[in-house]
């Protein structure tokens, strides 16, 4: 397939560029650089997903590899660096680079007056470089190498305001905690290859789908995978760093929390589906972990005031969504949402940016209120991500959340009330923070309303393509029950058709459908007008920082203390441990091989004094050392 290579090269060609003439080139040639290079593979992606698309209508399985050499080769091991395009990686390949030049384009208006300009635009493109490579890698290794690049670029974007000590400390807490799920990762691809003898996925695959349900090889590869997943997707115990890459400009957290990195865990899983499929323990734990995930992220951001802290948790909580759809064996529900969540949550962030941008860099939506009238186009388009994500028809996010809980009903109705529990505290919250920013009397200070203006047409236009595709992004997959075709469940079918052979999930009534999809879209309506009484109405505020609050809420604002409880049962054992060690090494450790080394060099130094070049004292020494001799052969032999 012609074109693939360069597809992942010109974002390499962009950060290469823009990294060398960062403080050389113009601010306008930077920009040109990062949002064309990106464009252009954008370009490219459409017509690779245009040859998928066209073989999928002719019947085929439309998978295409390409090699481009051989890179390892020892013994049974050989790996290459090569790329598979598949339904799978096409449309992750549209949704990378699309979502991404927005996020490049909208980047130039709001980075416009940093310093570090150059450097910002060569993180971008790196971040889109690795990325690609992540879901483009026809084998483990080559995915593995982008996931542990865009770990990297994560890092560096984070952290890109370094000077601050905290945001610094964001960066750091981000990059440990993925290398946690990046150990589980490294150790299945030993497995992998232990079990297969290959890394290649054309290899592996086919050859798991002959192996037993259950197979013990197979569960131990499945929940390594599932650690890695973990903490790139940011699920259970391992979510905390996600809320606190807040840290990096606004773009940053656009790019990183809506179609990129946070969903590589969520690609890993799909990409490996029969994997998982023959390990049903593993699936019922990727569910629960998924469920508990999306219910104690949605009631943490039901009381923060933070407008990207809340978009934050809103994002985890979401994840949680697409992992339950991956623990009861809706693949392509999962996918659907990856699909559904890059429109909407790139549209709520880079929405909250264009806020933020407008209130001088106030983020507390405590100091907000009524700024619809001052930024009418941010309003809209950020009313129409806050109805797609609550899931209320016919925007983007029903028809995606709809068909999750709808396999998790078919599966366990416990898991069906969790995830309906869930959709309610998504709603309320999300509205509770259109209500806040938006409605009621402007809180801010007489400069902060003084300065009030709508954002720039290039951060304005992003917003209008991201709202538009939040409204339609749901009628990709419009199920039969709505006399729809299901036309995304049919373009992936050849990915997922071993594992919806050995499926045996039941299959709903269309009038189950009708009465689940209708109890979800009313529930979303009740608690949106639920926010509407208490935040505009009433005129609710949230309490000031200290102002007492209840159990429920201290623990919700508290986010329950999970990085307190952290600090203090790892990270600060781990500190002592290490200051323990350090103090072994140095005083016990150091102070023995420094005791023996000062030991030998006092001794030359008196063995030095007997080397006094005088004769009378050498003739004085031979003496003492016949009498010595003598000594010994009288008194000892």
């Amino acid at each position: 397939m012609t074109g693939l290579i360069w597809i992942v090269l010109l974002p390499l060609i962009g950060f290469v560029l823009n990294g060398l003439g960062r403080n050389s080139l113009s601010k306008p040639i930077i920009s040109l650089i990062g949002c064309g290079t990106i464009l252009a593979s954008f370009l490219l992606s459409c017509n690779v997903f245009g040859a998928v698309y066209t073989a999928r209508q002719g019947g085929e399985d439309a998978a295409f590899s390409q090699t481009i050499f051989h890179w390892i080769s020892a013994g049974n091991l050989h790996i290459s660096l090569s790329f598979l395009v598949d339904p799978l990686s096409a449309i992750m390949l549209l949704i990378i680079t699309g979502i991404g030049f927005l996020i490049h384009l909208y980047s130039t208006g709001y980075m416009k007056h940093d310093a570090g300009f150059g450097k910002f635009f060569a993180y971008l493109n790196l971040f889109i470089f690795f990325m690609l490579l992540l879901v483009l890698g026809s084998n483990y290794v080559v995915m593995f190498i982008g996931w542990e690049g865009v770990g990297l670029c994560s890092y560096l974007l984070i952290g890109f305001w370094y000077q601050r000590v905290d945001y610094a400390s964001a960066a750091k807490k981000a990059f440990v905690m993925n290398r946690i799920g990046d150990l589980g990762f490294l150790l299945a691809i030993f497995l992998l290859f232990y079990t297969f003898g290959s890394l290649e996925f054309n290899d592996i695959l086919p050859k798991a789908a002959g192996f037993p349900v259950g197979d013990s090889s197979l569960f131990l590869i499945s929940l390594l995978l599932f650690i890695a997943a973990t903490g790139k997707s940011a699920q259970i115990p391992l979510f905390t760093w996600l809320p606190d890459a807040m840290a990096g400009p606004t773009p940053v957290s656009a790019l990183i929390h809506a179609a990129t990195m946070v969903t590589a865990g969520i690609y890993l899983i799909a990409r490996s589906n029969i994997l998982f499929t023959l390990s049903p323990a593993t699936m019922e734990i990727i569910a629960i972990v998924g469920l508990l995930t999306a219910l104690l992220a949605a009631f943490i951001a039901a009381t923060q005031n933070d407008i990207k802290k809340v978009l934050a948790y809103s994002t985890v909580s979401q994840l949680g969504y697409m992992f339950l759809g991956l623990g009861v064996g809706a693949f392509t529900g999962a996918f659907f949402h990856v699909i559904t969540h890059a429109f909407f949550k790139a549209l709520l962030f880079l929405g909250a940016g264009s806020v933020i941008h407008a209130m001088s860099n106030e983020q507390d939506m405590r100091s907000m209120g009524g700024l619809k009238k001052k930024l009418p186009i941010t309003f809209v388009t950020m009313l129409i991500g806050t109805i797609a994500i609550a899931g209320i028809p016919p925007l983007a996010g029903f028809f995606s959340k709809d068909e999750i809980l709808a396999h998790a009903f078919a599966h366990n109705k416990i898991l069906w009330v969790g995830g309906f529990v869930g959709a309610l505290f998504t709603a309320f919250y999300m509205f509770r923070m259109l209500f806040l920013t938006f409605y009621g009397k402007f809180r801010g200070t007489y400069d902060q309303e003084r300065h009030l203006h709508e954002s720039p047409v290039v951060m304005t236009l992003p917003l209008i393509i991201l709202a538009i595709l939040s409204f339609g992004g749901g009628f990709l997959n419009i199920p039969e029950a709505l006399g729809g075709h299901t036309g995304l469940s049919n373009f992936l079918q050849p990915v997922f058709a071993a594992s919806t052979s050995k499926n045996t999930s039941g299959h709903l009534s269309h009038t189950t459908e009708y009465i689940l999809m209708g109890l979800s879209a009313l529930a979303a309506l009740v608690m949106a007008g639920y926010a509407y009484a208490k935040y505009i109405k009433k005129a609710a505020l949230p309490a000031a920082d200290h102002e007492d609050r209840s159990v429920l809420e201290r623990l919700s604002y508290h986010k329950f203390y999970i990085d307190e409880f952290y600090d203090r049962v790892v990270t600060k054992p781990l500190n002592g441990l290490s200051s323990l060690f350090y103090a072994v090494d140095r005083k016990l450790i150091d102070g023995f091989v420094n005791y023996i080394g000062n030991g030998a060099s006092q001794a030359g130094t008196l063995l030095r004094l007997l080397q006094q070049g005088n004769v009378g004292y050498y003739i004085f020494y031979m003496v003492i050392g016949i009498i010595a001799v003598l000594a010994y052969g009288l008194f000892i032999i």
